[in-house]
């Protein structure tokens, strides 16, 4: 299948187009800046250009994964987050429909307020907290209404050795430091970008369209995420100190229990994601070959 990749470069479009290479598809990497490894410019702000590209490329799929998810970010700033999650999205899912391409969006465990006590499923309601959720929300609103064909897939709490991540903050930070404080009242599922990459893989040959929660089995806070992983990269020394996400410096509003439940892919027989803890030893085991 020829393949588009919105956000080719990022933590997750880096190890998705990869994958997907290696499954035998044909992948067009796009990418917002020039001069990248990608095959394609693409601004998704810019609706007659999106609409261009997609015309002169002809993809058979799209996947879009570009997005601002720079949390804080979207929050001090959200115009910038609807410019980039809802806008940009609504211009990606006008140009597929208008061609009638099916379109994959990536979507997070923020659009939930975190009240619950139980995971989240498919059919749950909705009800973001701050502006980067309410932003994504947005997005998935404008594929729901303007794409015939879509898959939108929740996942959360990602982590890949191509970008910024917990894991890999973790790592660095006990280079330099001995005790650390992490937040211990957040929970959800901690998911890897491989993970992740080959569950969208098997899930673009189901006819199936509709919207799907991708995460890693299992659940923890933050602060039992940050001990396995000192725990799988043998690193004693650092002493973790569990502190409320309220003394964390921070201006966004984080739902206390985001967990997601991949009920939709559990009702089809298809649910074989990984446990959290596996998928971070492979990500560790990778962080060390890349070093």
């Amino acid at each position: 299948m020829r393949i588009l990749v919105t956000g080719a470069n990022g933590m997750l479009g880096t190890d998705l187009c990869c994958l997907l290479e290696q499954s035998g598809h044909e992948v067009i990497r796009s990418s917002q800046r020039e001069n990248t490894e990608s095959d394609v410019t693409l601004d998704i702000l810019d609706f007659a250009a999106t609409r261009a590209t997609l015309r002169q490329h002809k993809p058979e799929m799209l996947i879009h994964t570009a997005a601002y998810t720079h949390v804080d970010g979207c929050e001090r700033d959200p115009d910038r987050a609807f410019q980039i999650n809802a806008l940009g999205t609504w211009h990606v899912a006008a140009a597929c429909a208008e061609q009638d391409i099916p379109l994959v969006y990536i979507s997070t465990d923020f659009v939930f307020d975190g009240r619950k006590t139980t995971p989240y499923t498919e059919f749950d309601t909705p009800n973001p907290i701050n502006h980067y959720g309410a932003s994504k929300l947005a997005g998935e609103q404008a594929v729901q209404k303007l794409c015939r064909r879509h898959y939108i897939v929740r996942t959360q709490w990602l982590f890949g050795v191509h970008g910024k991540n917990f894991p890999g903050t973790i790592l660095e930070l006990a280079q330099k430091r001995n005790e650390l404080p992490v937040v211990v009242d957040q929970r959800g599922s901690p998911t890897s970008t491989l993970a992740l990459s080959r569950a969208l893989i098997k899930l673009l040959d189901s006819p199936l369209y509709g919207t799907y929660h991708i995460a890693c089995k299992g659940e923890c806070s933050w602060f039992e995420f940050a001990q396995k992983t000192l725990e799988l990269a043998g690193i004693s020394h650092v002493t973790l100190h569990p502190i409320p996400a309220e003394q964390w410096p921070s201006p966004t509003h984080r739902p206390a229990y985001s967990v997601l439940r991949r009920y939709v892919l559990e009702l089809q027989g298809r649910d074989d994601l990984p446990p959290w803890q596996e998928a971070l030893e492979e990500f560790i085991e990778l962080l060390k070959a890349k070093k």
